[in-house]
């Protein structure tokens, strides 16, 4: 069995996040999704309540893609995590060039700590590649439309928060 993990905060999940666990999930036979508890960021959300809404939009996009796809807390090394649930890839998506470097030094320190799991990257569809959870909360906090960057769901929960 092929095992993907796709890691991140997912402070929230976006469009953009959506479009790379689908993709995703035609290249194995099962996706975690691994959400970082990662303090340090001060997340908006809580861990309980994004690990929530990313299986509410996974519940969906398992029925579509026919791939079993779960949520996977964690606040471990990345390459531990992958020893965790079992993954021999590691899912990265890429929306600009500046993401690109941060990753490049990322995986040759995975490839450091374990050559075994290969890091595969997917380039955003065009319409996503602003999208980052970062700029759709401060969006979303100055009072402006995020309904093009989230699941209806998603928009529901950044607009309670938020009030």
């Amino acid at each position: 069995m092929r095992v993907g993990l796709y890691p991140g905060t997912f402070d929230p999940i976006t469009l953009g996040h959506v479009d790379i666990i689908r993709r995703a999930a035609a290249l194995v036979d099962k996706l975690v999704i691994g959400v970082a508890i990662n303090r340090d960021k001060g997340p908006l959300f809580s861990l309980e309540e994004r690990v929530a809404m990313i299986e509410a939009e996974c519940e969906k996009l398992s029925q579509q893609t026919g791939t079993e796809i779960v949520a996977h807390p964690f606040e471990n090394l990345l390459i531990n995590c992958a020893h965790d649930v079992g993954a021999q890839i590691i899912v990265r998506g890429l929306r600009a060039v500046a993401d690109f470097e941060y990753e490049f030094q990322m995986v040759g320190m995975n490839r450091a700590l374990d050559d075994s799991v290969e890091t595969v990257f997917l380039m955003a569809e065009a319409k996503h590649q602003a999208i980052a959870s970062k700029l759709v909360k401060e969006i979303a906090r100055l009072g402006g439309d995020v309904s093009k960057f989230v699941t209806p769901q998603v928009h529901q929960a950044l607009t309670t928060r938020l009030r």
